[in-house]
């Protein structure tokens, strides 16, 4: 089933250059995200500007409307090559990085590697949705998010290598090389945009509403996305606990958390491959409900000292929590008009992101005071519960879809 995918997607010349500049680009950044950290806390000493090195990437995701916004606006594809040249010559800065009166430069280009990555997922969601076969949304949404896990089990690596024998400097210029090489297979992409309508009149910040409004008026997209924020709101407390459980719950090193990641992104790379004949056959949000249901199961089930346990759900969480983004991400690009599609693409993006980063926080500060076992097990219920609620919305929306009109009435005999 997932040579499957893969073959209908790679098939499409469009979508399988896609995927490559996808996999070179998420190389460098994958390696970058761990690097910045340890490179920051050896210049300085400090772990909470270590951590600040993950915010100042993340930070961005709240400027999502503008960006999308800016995406609708300019043409995508040569946004998607400029920015990523854009972003080569910012990390080839880095190598002037050689002291802790120097580290302001590695936050200033990480808050604006953060903000190119919003703004190339806003202009790459677009142009996939006008250019890949509607069919093939979920399978190359799937594959992105094998892509990308993939890269996040080798990359880090390779990138801790790199830095303990060259340095810094070598990681970012591995990061720049990947960023100009993506603008390189991105400029080849056999895509000619059309000439999308001016924006209408009106304010700025009325047009920065426009995906918020667009997501809150369709009764498809609401849903998946309010599933999507409440998912990852759940993981980011989950996140936040998996030192305390690997160390109170399961008695083992700080170390072993890298073996439960690496599981996780094993799973995570799994559903990639099966997503588009799971979404072929199965309406959105039962999908959505199941991955959700499944991670909040695997949550819970770490209230268990066990490390066979642990390892099964770790893999579990991996497969599940994607399910809820993926089915609302591909729903976008199905349901939204091209001239507004990156801004609500955007927008759904900072609505689902967001939760997490405000997760984590809370989740650290509520581990220090609640025991690990009962957060796990209230983070799973919550899990459940709100795949229910999903569920049963789906059966709502079901019900209350009219009935298709009556036939021409038979001819009297």
């Amino acid at each position: 089933m997932g040579g499957t995918a893969v073959g209908r997607v790679l098939r499409d010349r469009t979508a399988g250059r896609y995927l490559a500049g996808v996999v070179v680009s998420g190389f460098g950044t994958s390696a970058m995200w761990l690097t910045a950290g340890i490179w920051v806390r050896s210049l300085t000493g400090s772990n909470s500007l270590a951590a600040l090195t993950v915010c100042a990437m993340w930070a961005p995701v709240l400027a999502g409307p503008a960006l999308g916004a800016l995406a609708d606006r300019l043409d995508r594809k040569a946004l998607l090559v400029r920015v990523n040249l854009a972003m080569a010559c910012l990390l080839a800065t880095l190598v002037l990085v050689d002291s802790a009166g120097t580290v302001w430069l590695v936050f200033v280009v990480l808050v604006l590697y953060g903000a190119s990555g919003v703004l190339l997922d806003a202009a790459e969601s677009a142009l996939v949705a006008g250019t890949v076969d509607a069919s093939l949304l979920a399978d190359f949404n799937g594959l992105r998010m094998t892509a990308n896990e993939g890269m996040k089990l080798v990359a880090p690596l390779a990138g801790a290598g790199l830095y303990a024998r060259f340095g810094g400097p070598a990681v970012a210029l591995l990061d720049a090389a990947t960023c100009a090489l993506a603008a390189l297979i991105f400029a080849r992409l056999p895509v000619r945009e059309t000439p999308r309508a001016p924006a209408p009149a009106g304010s700025w910040r009325a047009e920065l509403a426009a995906g918020l409004r667009r997501i809150r008026a369709s009764a498809v997209l609401r849903p998946l996305v309010a599933a999507g924020a409440a998912t990852m709101l759940l993981a980011g407390v989950n996140g936040a606990v998996t030192f305390a459980y690997v160390d109170d719950v399961l008695g083992r090193t700080p170390a072993y958390a890298g073996v439960l990641y690496a599981v996780q992104g094993a799973g995570s790379v799994a559903v990639g491959l099966l997503v588009g004949p799971l979404l072929r056959r199965l309406p959105e949000r039962v999908f959505a409900a199941g991955g959700m249901a499944l991670f909040a199961l695997a949550v819970g089930a770490r209230t268990l000292p066990s490390d066979g346990v642990a390892l099964a759900a770790s893999a579990a969480i991996g497969f599940g929590l994607p399910c809820v983004l993926i089915a609302a991400m591909t729903a976008v690009q199905r349901e939204t008009p091209d001239a507004v599609l990156g801004r609500t693409a955007a927008t759904a993006g900072s609505l689902m992101t967001a939760p997490n980063a405000v997760a984590l926080a809370l989740g650290a500060g509520l581990v220090a005071v609640v025991d690990v076992r009962v957060l796990t097990a209230v983070t799973g219920a919550a899990g459940v519960l709100a795949a229910a609620v999903l569920v049963a919305g789906a059966r709502r929306h079901r019900d209350d879809a009219p009935a298709p009109a009556p036939g021409p009435a038979s001819p009297p005999l």
